[in-house]
């Protein structure tokens, strides 16, 4: 199996399943509780909310952890919605954000709020500019995710911050691509909100956090007891916790970023070598995670081209509806046109990737592309 599909999800770092494992068995009680049995669990949730608060450049009062990405966009979205819906029900997005924070949005309109959706350059660029030029006296909320998960393009969500501060409206960041591949540190991004998502990190599955800047009050999305000054109600699930936590001390000490870079070219120039302008790039040229390429076989199927690869793992852009094939919506907002979009893989390389696998990849892409049929509508 050759991995290339590391913006789906990672595997867990050994240094987050060891400081998992005491949380396992021996130690069972109740985080709340202030006996013996549940200090100890108190007291290794706070050590992993100052490590993930030291990744983010925050205080550790401003973290709280839940079940990932998508919980941390639903909380955001409709949170500040809630809390601010007698001042204002706009809110500012772009049309390539994840389904978490579309879905939440589209969820909203059918409530009264009135969803702006940006449109993006051939890039998957928004433009602070159509921002800036959007906000309106009832804007609550700017929600632009940091880096796209599918083509990974960087967006430049601290100028687009400074918009928000300049209109008074809140800025969030969708995070849970770019936390731990760029810097994503709050107190230079300028944001109020910013969601992490723990299986991108090299943390367990079902595990994630959410960077709320001191003094913003959000409407809480769980009800229930007040755990994490009653932003987030629910007993800590201890051990996932203590893995993000220790998954962010890794993340914040890691100096291989220029390696990702490397091998993500390194994949890049062998396809382009041999298959020419049949394989085309997408997302920006240069602005991208250093871990992603996201290509279009032109004329292909990508689905087609990774099952003549048998052994390579990795993400496709098009989705087929009752024999119906359609681009992502991320393609689609770029407007990559149709026999490119349809043939569209992304890779991502890991921690764990290596030159011989990438070497391997592109034995195995260059020769299943002539093999495959060309695309039909």
């Amino acid at each position: 199996m050759i991995y290339l599909d590391y913006n789906a999800s990672t595997p867990l770092d050994d240094a987050a399943r060891e400081a998992m494992l005491p949380y396992l068995g021996r130690s069972y009680g109740n985080p709340s509780s202030s006996h013996a049995a549940g200090r100890p669990l108190r007291e290794a949730i706070e050590k992993a909310r100052a490590q993930v608060a030291e990744l983010l450049g925050a205080t550790p009062e401003e973290i709280i952890f839940n079940s990932g990405g998508t919980e941390g966009c639903n909380h955001v979205i409709k949170g500040v919605a809630y809390a601010l819906r007698d001042r204002g029900k706009h809110i500012i997005t772009s049309a390539i954000e994840h389904a978490a924070v579309l879905n939440a949005c589209r969820f909203l309109e059918q409530q009264g709020y009135e969803i702006t959706y940006l449109e993006v350059d051939s890039n998957g660029r928004v433009d602070p500019k159509a921002i800036a030029h959007e906000v309106r006296h009832d804007t609550i909320l700017i929600s632009i995710m940091h880096a796209n998960n599918e083509v990974g393009t960087i967006q430049p969500i601290a100028e687009i911050a400074e918009i928000a501060r300049e209109g008074g409206v809140f800025m969030f960041t969708d995070a849970a691509q770019s936390c731990g591949k760029i810097e994503t540190r709050v107190d230079r991004l300028g944001v109020d909100f910013l969601t992490v998502a723990g299986h991108k990190l090299y943390a367990p599955q079902g595990i994630g956090a959410l960077y709320i800047r001191r003094g913003v009050t959000l409407e809480a999305l769980h009800h229930g007891a007040g755990h994490q000054q009653g932003r987030r109600s629910g007993t800590e699930p201890s051990a996932l916790i203590v893995g993000l936590g220790a998954a962010a001390e890794v993340t914040r000490k890691y100096e291989g970023t220029a390696r990702l870079s490397v091998l993500r070219d390194r994949l890049y120039d062998g396809l382009r070598h041999s298959l020419g302008d049949q394989v085309v790039i997408l997302g920006h040229p240069t602005n991208r995670l250093p871990n992603t390429l996201c290509v279009g076989f032109r004329g292909r199927i990508g689905a087609d081209v990774l099952s003549a690869c048998l052994e390579i793992c990795a993400s496709t852009g098009t989705a087929c509806h009752s024999g119906r094939r359609e681009r992502s919506a991320t393609l689609a907002a770029m407007n990559v046109p149709e026999e490119i979009a349809f043939g569209a893989v992304r890779f991502s390389v890991g921690r764990h990737t290596t030159e011989w696998e990438i070497d391997s990849a592109v034995e195995q892409l260059i020769r299943a592309v002539p093999s495959v049929r060309t695309a039909d509508r």
